[in-house]
């Protein structure tokens, strides 16, 4: 390995989406010393379907997989400023592995930005801890959590994801208790938890948190990021994301009180209160702790299907479809 190659350092976000990972990034990425960009999701993208290029330890099977992970990189909704040369992702390559191109297709950003430290914030990736792990990346880690009910509030208004609150609430769950497992297994110093109502509330403090974590000296300057480019082309890619071109908003909380029902906020409370509980999220429902009947959770799943169908439809949703068509596109294709 070179000297050039262990001077990368990754960073890898976890938790669940919708819980500001994207304003973490942005911020992040303010730093001249870190390459934090908009993940195109490759671990979770390609595991399930890496049994197609058979055996990786043939160059022409390992040669595909990186030309169809850059392809991935170069039709994601949010742009990577770059042309990846898969010649050159190759050969970064030490190890015919998904995880190598992975990180070499990070490191290949993070050397075109002239950084020491590259972030990948799909958070999905806590699924694949154990082979990053293996890999001998040893990642930092920055598990952001936030109120459980209001991600699934904002999950609610967006075009990915779940629609239904029980399958937001156990997702929720799922991947809090990931994290959470993960750390039990990570050197502890490289693991660091951050709550997104204590980002936007005390976000000094929390550089302050970061700054100790990554041995860096992040001021305030980065709080500017709502003016960087990064940002404006991310709030283009989507509704989801247009708040990004904003300033810390620091009463971006509680705001399920608004938009979920009451009913809502029940049944969330019944799958996850105790995860609430745990970290200090304060429960609001009165309600008796029995279980969901089989037949109840057909019926949440039923309504599930049609909240998905109705967000694809949805007319403030128009920029976010259209933004991903042409991954969708090799989406259908690769996994055919």
């Amino acid at each position: 390995m070179t000297l050039l190659k262990k001077g990368l350092i990754p960073i890898q976000i976890i938790g669940t989406q919708r819980s500001g990972s994207n304003l973490l990034r942005l911020i992040l990425n303010q730093s001249p010393l870190i390459s934090a960009h908009h993940p195109p999701h490759i671990l979770k993208v390609f595991y399930p379907i890496l049994h197609k290029y058979d055996d990786l330890k043939e160059h022409a099977n390992f040669k595909r997989l990186i030309h169809d992970v850059c392809r991935l990189v170069e039709t994601n909704p949010v742009k990577w400023d770059i042309k990846l040369d898969r010649e050159k992702v190759f050969r970064r390559c030490e190890k015919p592995t998904l995880i190598e191109v992975f990180k070499a297709v990070y490191e290949t950003m993070a050397l075109k930005d002239n950084a020491a430290f590259w972030c990948c914030k799909s958070m999905s990736n806590v699924n694949f801890y154990e082979p990053i792990e293996d890999n001998g990346m040893e990642p930092y880690y920055i598990h952001l959590i936030r109120d459980g009910r209001d991600v699934a509030a904002s999950f609610k208004k967006t075009l990915v994801g779940e629609k239904h609150i029980f399958h937001l609430a156990s997702i929720w769950k799922n991947n809090y208790l990931k994290a959470k497992k993960a750390f039990e297994n990570i050197d502890r110093n490289r693991c660091l938890t951050i709550k997104y109502e204590s980002l936007i509330a005390n976000p000094i403090e929390v550089l302050e948190q970061i700054n100790g974590f990554l041995g860096l000296h992040l001021d305030e300057t980065v709080l500017d990021y709502f003016n960087s480019n990064e940002s404006k082309i991310t709030a283009a890619a989507g509704y989801m994301w247009s708040n990004l071109t904003m300033p810390i908003m620091p009463n971006n909380s509680r705001k399920f009180l608004e938009v979920l029902t009451p009913e809502e906020i029940e049944i969330f409370e019944h799958v996850a209160g105790d995860l609430l509980i745990e970290n200090d999220y304060a429960l609001v429902a009165k309600f008796e702790n029995k279980a969901f009947s089989d037949q109840l959770i057909r019926e949440f799943d039923a309504e599930n299907i049609k909240l998905k169908k109705e967000a694809m439809l949805s007319n403030h949703l128009k920029v976010d479809r259209l933004c991903r068509q042409e991954r969708n596109k090799l989406l259908i294709e690769l996994n055919k």
